[in-house]
């Protein structure tokens, strides 16, 4: 070992090829990542969406009319709060159906989503 240094590491083919290996896995794991976070966000909208219609359901069948805002059933007691639209990230986007008919039996009759874009299925959000 006399006059030899002795070099320790890694070479540059071996790195590159590491971080092919790498970016290899990646490009495969991001793609079925991204796709979960759309699928968990659909999901919420499905639930959120039911959780409002039954609030709504619960405040007609004991108060006889519709509420007049979402903000209604906050104050009466049937939801905690307004639910976040996932796809819109915000409480304030919810598109209010009027009940059909007579505009004396409440203003909403249903919520949807304010949210543009469609769903893998192809459906639209608005329309959920």
């Amino acid at each position: 070992m006399t006059g030899r240094l002795l070099r320790t590491g890694f070479t540059l083919i071996e790195l590159l090829v590491v971080m092919a290996i790498i970016a290899t896995l990646l490009s495969i794991a991001a793609p079925r990542y991204i796709r979960s976070i759309d699928d968990a966000r659909q999901a919420v909208l499905k639930s959120n969406l039911a959780q409002m219609r039954e609030a709504i359901d619960h405040f007609h069948a004991d108060r006889g009319s519709y509420p007049e805002v979402l903000s209604d059933l906050v104050e009466k007691n049937y939801l905690r709060s307004i639910p976040i639209d996932p796809m819109t990230e915000s409480a304030q986007t919810w598109q209010v159906l009027p009940a059909p008919g007579d505009d004396a039996n409440g203003s909403v009759y249903d919520v949807r989503s304010g949210a543009t874009g469609t769903s893998r299925l192809g459906e639209a959000y608005a329309n959920w």
